[in-house]
């Protein structure tokens, strides 16, 4: 039997996405999504002749294998990213929307493939995923008064935010849920006035977390970086990533890498999961440090899922 799929990532980018897409065409079909961090999300099904697969805002390059075996079991993909995309396969079943400058995301393609019929939505992504200076064009292309703007902004970043967490239990809404309450709204707006409830949990839950997270002083610091670390519990497990943008803004000549307590224990001792920031005025090096602990990411922003404890020292000699 034929089955639909529509497979995004859990941030403001996937869901807003998503939620153009189907207010243009719509259509019942599996959700599968997950945590920001969970990407490798094609291979989560088992892909079948027939089937009609939507891929939003997940790397192709990561979903490759799942790729090649959804489009040899002949299903038809439709599939748009700003990511990584490897070599695009060329296949009459596959329709790629893929672009990688650094000044779109995956919202802001779909916008370009809906022709603007859902922009608010695309601005609330763009939002979301950092793209500041596209969403500011187009809300004064919409004539958006300031406050309409600093709604916009304010439901990206936080949707953007509900995305971040060790695991979905970490979460204000399973991705999946907020797309089921955000998506019968052709505008943010809607949803907003509609939903103020869902719009309030995600928002103040995001400024709630930040604030804990500011008053937490370092445990290493020195002229060239700092090292915070959380504890572990749900909310030092969401902010970690968004704490560390926020103190690279507020001290820019300063790297930052923020080890966030694990459930798991090795040994008798903790285990970390780790956010590296660059300093913003020298963004490099981030990912050559996350790497050589197991981790990576990009020269500005990386990332190591299991540092032990032991080797917490080396990692602080590296800054």
């Amino acid at each position: 039997m034929m089955a639909n799929y529509d497979i995004f990532n859990g941030d403001a980018d996937g869901i807003c996405s998503l939620i153009q897409l189907r207010q243009a065409m719509p259509k019942e079909a599996t959700l599968v999504t997950g945590v920001k961090r969970d990407i490798k999300l094609l291979a989560s099904i088992e892909p079948q002749a027939g089937d009609d697969i939507t891929v939003l805002d997940v790397s192709m390059d990561k979903n490759m294998k799942g790729l090649h075996a959804a489009l040899e079991a002949g299903a038809k993909v439709f599939y748009a990213d700003h990511h990584q995309a490897g070599d695009i396969p060329e296949h009459a079943n596959l329709e790629a929307h893929i672009n990688t400058a650094s000044n779109t995301c995956t919202g802001l393609i779909i916008d370009y493939y809906l022709e603007g019929k859902y922009r608010e939505w695309a601005i609330t992504a763009a939002f979301g995923d950092n793209i500041d200076q596209v969403a500011e064009e187009y809300s004064a292309k919409l004539g958006l008064s300031d406050e309409q703007k600093g709604q916009l902004r304010d439901l990206g970043v936080a949707m953007n935010y509900n995305g971040y967490g060790a695991s979905l239990e970490d979460l204000f809404y399973h991705p999946a849920e907020l797309f089921r309450l955000t998506s019968p709204y052709a505008s943010p707006f809607d949803f907003i006035k509609e939903r103020n409830d869902v719009y309030t949990t995600l928002t103040e839950g995001y400024k709630s977390d930040l604030e804990k997270g500011l008053t937490l002083p370092p445990v290493r610091e020195n002229e060239r970086a700092a090292m915070i670390m959380l504890p572990n519990e749900q909310w030092a497990r969401r902010i970690s990533g968004v704490l560390g943008n926020e103190l690279a803004n507020m001290y820019p000549d300063r790297a930052h890498v923020l080890l966030t307590e694990r459930k798991e224990v090795v040994d008798g001792e903790p285990t970390y999961l780790v956010s590296i920031r660059a300093a913003k005025t020298n963004l490099t090096g981030a990912d050559t440090i996350a790497v050589k602990f197991g981790g990576g990411g990009r020269k500005g922003a990386a990332g190591i899922d299991d540092l032990l404890a032991k080797d917490v020292d080396a990692l602080w000699a590296e800054f």
